[in-house]
This record gives structure tokens, sequence and C-alpha cells, in this order.
């Protein structure tokens, strides 16, 4: 069976702390010699994980690019690889740090450390699910067919992810972390965050920057943020506090059913596991919030499940699980590739529909209409798919991509389309020879949604299959 490897890379630039891990993915054709090609990432192994970084800041508001960058430099350099042997992976700005103002400059100054095909940042959403992959909460709910949340308490966000047997369900995101306040040496408050406000002034408590750290006061405050979280996971009623402290761009967490077992990550995973003689020893709330977490509901009304990543869950999750393959049956021009941050446009079943029966001119206005709102002048085309369709529907669809997409595009962009069904060999193929001029890569096997980017690396393994990478830019 035929087996390729590539190193990818995850560089996590959090609220708290920076980190970097190189895995080795291992990708296998896992068929026989005479079926079609199937194949899948079938090994990945963790081979190298950083030191542990305070994320540098030049104040409140800025990253620190430049500092940053040493330490991503720095760690390739101890790691003994270069951007050049990067195949894949992610670099992600993730919690409050994606809010900053500059983190779109960080990125690109990253960008070239992590090879040629990488992710530009994770949003809320995406993050979660990289981080209840990296704690092992998704494999545990997976392996034992239970249904398991991860809560992943970082230092501005706690991110929420619900497996049902491995399927990710539900995913949300809050404003509440163990760096939401910080303390210095002397005892006195130095920063405290919007949502900390909100949840101090819900409480009656007069916390201000500047004034002392009272324990009690914030002991009470990290109590009713663990409260939050009770809401928040469907043990008592939502409150219009847990609305107020969800994270911008991030989406409510809409629970199927109960949860059997909590996975905690995120550096105040720790915290709920250890105690501490200075609860501000790491100059924030951490240690306070995981007591109050310790003491809830959570750890009383749930199974928990010991994860196998606390702090670097996120970072492990963008090195190991950010990266997908295409489907074995797809039409690209290798010379197109690699593409990075390309917008997706999602066809709904209904315009689907209207596609594959030949409605060239509603699928001109759709195109045109969604170029105009992103700015771009190349997209991806994507939409479910029929499963085996005939011959005649395929080549409908085939015409009506080829008459819509060309009026709407520059004369240079290629066609860029991906299917969820296994047509993708074909579509391509129909619609090559309707536009022999035009290059054009379609892809199946990918699920996308419209709002997500996508990146597509080199073809590998005699361009059988191509890396991909979903996920969901959000620079606030």
């Amino acid at each position: 069976m035929d087996r390729t490897k590539i190193l990818s890379v995850g560089i996590d630039v959090g609220t708290t702390t920076t980190q970097v891990v190189f895995a080795r993915l291992t990708l296998e054709n896992t068929s026989g010699y005479f079926a079609v090609p199937h194949v899948s990432i079938v090994e990945k192994e963790i081979i190298y994980k950083s030191g542990i970084y305070f994320t540098p800041l030049l104040n409140a508001v800025l990253l620190d690019g430049e500092g940053i960058r040493k330490i991503v430099a720095t760690e390739y350099g101890r790691a003994h690889f270069a951007p050049s042997d990067v195949g894949t992976g992610a670099v992600i700005v993730t919690g409050e740090a994606a809010r900053k103002e500059n983190a779109a400059v960080l990125l690109k100054s990253l960008s070239g450390f992590a090879g040629e095909f990488v992710v530009s940042t994770a949003g809320p959403d995406l993050e979660s699910v990289l981080a209840g992959k990296g704690s092992g909460a998704q494999r545990a709910s997976e392996d034992r067919g239970i249904t398991v949340i991860n809560l992943d308490i970082g230092g501005g966000t706690t991110n929420a992810v619900f497996f049902d047997s491995g399927e990710t369900a539900a995913k949300g995101c809050l404003d509440i972390g163990g760096r939401q306040i910080r303390v210095d040496d002397a005892g006195a408050i130095t920063y405290i965050s919007e949502s900390a406000k909100k949840v101090a002034a819900a409480e009656g408590i007069p916390l201000a920057a500047g004034g002392p750290a009272s324990v009690p006061e914030i002991q009470r405050l990290c109590a009713r943020m663990a409260r939050l979280f009770e809401e928040w996971l469907g043990l008592s009623p939502p409150t219009p506090l847990l609305e107020a402290v969800r994270t911008n761009e991030s989406t409510p967490l809409l629970l199927p059913r109960k949860a059997r077992a909590v996975c905690f990550s995120g550096g105040v995973a720790d915290c709920i596991l250890n105690s501490y003689d200075n609860p501000f020893c790491y100059g924030d709330i951490g240690p306070l919030l995981g007591k109050a977490i310790r003491e809830s509901r959570l750890t009383k009304e749930f199974e928990t499940i010991r994860a196998s990543e606390t702090i670097r869950a996120t970072v492990v999750g963008a090195g190991s699980f950010s990266t997908s393959v295409s489907g074995s049956t797809i039409s690209a021009d290798a010379q197109l590739l690699p593409l990075k941050n390309v917008p997706v446009l999602k066809l709904q079943p209904e315009e689907q529909a209207r596609c594959y029966w030949g409605d060239e001119a509603f699928l001109y206005e759709k195109t045109r209409w969604f170029l105009e709102q992103s700015g771009n002048e190349v997209f991806l085309l994507a939409m479910r798919g029929e499963p085996n369709p005939a011959y005649e529907t395929l080549l409908r669809l085939a015409e009506c991509i080829s008459g819509a997409l060309p009026k709407a595009l520059p004369a240079s962009s290629p066609l860029l389309l991906a299917l969820e069904s296994d047509t993708a060999k074909a579509l391509g193929q129909l619609i090559g020879r309707i536009l022999p001029n035009r290059p054009v890569v379609c892809i199946d096997s990918v699920r996308v949604e419209q709002g997500d980017y996508i990146d597509l690396g080199r073809p590998l393994m005699g361009g059988v299959v191509i890396p991909v990478v979903v996920k969901t830019i959000a620079l606030g």
C-alpha cells in the first residue's frame, strides 16, 4: 500500500501563551491494487513540542510581532526544521489575542515560518474543535460511543465543543478565562477585561484597576463564572449574563442533548486539578477559577475525562488535526496549487438543485453577488452534490457552471469547486472539455460551510489527493 509522510506545524498565539508543535502525518492508500484509490491520514505523531512562552505584548492592545517571530524562529531551530520542510499546518491567533489591532500583520510575518501551506487564523468555532481533538475528548467520545463536551479554558476565552460518538454536534465560545483579571506582585489589580467587569457588576463586586485584589471578592466572581458554565452546559436555566459574555462571532452552544462526560483543557485545566497556596501565583485569577470549577456542578454531574493535553490542546490540534485530504477521484490543474485563504460560496440544497437543472442565470447572479460582497477575484464553489448522478444530469451541471462562472470571474481566475459526493473527477473533466483554456480544480469528500476559507496544498501520492485545511478567519 502506498504511503506518504508530510510534516505539519502548529503555531498557537493565544491570549496568554505562545507555542509551537511539529507533527508527522502519514497518508496511506488503503484500497487494493485494482480498486479506486482511497487515501486517508492513518497516523498522527507529535515529534516536537516547544516550550510554553508568555505571549509578548507591546501594550494591552498590541501584540509584539517581532517578539513572537523570534520565539517561532528559535523553536524551528531547536526542532532542526526549515520552513521548506513543512507541508501543512496552522498558524492560529486565538482568544483575545485574535482581536489585537495588529493580528493580521502578525499572521503575515509568521506565515513564512510555516511553509507555503498554512491556515491564517482560527475563529472561535474552529479553535473549539481543534482544542477538543487535541485534548483527546473527540477520541474518547468516538472510542466509547458517548457524548463528551470539551471546555478549553484559556486566558481570555473558553471554547466548548460537543462530540457525539466522535462527531462534532455543537460548539461555542465565552469570554471567560484565567487572565480576565491580572494581579501584580504587590497584590494590586492591573487589568480587568470587559467581560470580567460585566460579571463583577452582576455580582455587585466593586473591582477596579489599581485597587487591591481581594481574595473573597474574586472567589465570588469566579464562582459566578463557574455558574455561567453550568448554564452554558444546560445544568441550570440561562441568564442574560450568559449571552452578554458570549464571544463575538462564535456560534451559540446549542446542545442536542445532555453530555455524559466533560473534559477540561487549556491553561486553567491544570488549575482545576491542583491546589495553590498563593491564589495569584500566576499573576491572574486562574487558580481561583480552577478551584471554583472543581467545586461546581460540572465535576459532580458529569463524568470527568482526563485530558491527554491541557495547555497544549489547541496547538496539538492545530498541528495534528487541522489537515484533511480530498477524495481520491479529483480533477486538478496542479500548476495552480498551493492556494491559500480562498473564500467559500456554499450552495444550499435548493440552490444546488437549480444548478443541476441548468439555471445558469441564477448561478451567475449568485456568483457576481458573492464576489462583490467578498471583494475577491477567486472563490471556491461548494455543494453537497448528488450521489451517482446520471451522465446527463452531471453534464447539465457542468454546462451551468461553465456558462455562469466565467462571466462573473476575471479571465485569469481559475474555477475552484468542492463537492461532498464522489463525483469531482467526472465533473472537472466535463468542465475542462467545455472550457479547455480555463484552469479547473474540482475536489470531493470535503465538507465546508458558507463563511469558511480553504487552503489547498500541492497534490500528493502521484496527484491522487490534495491536502486540505478548512477554517474560519476571524480578525476582529
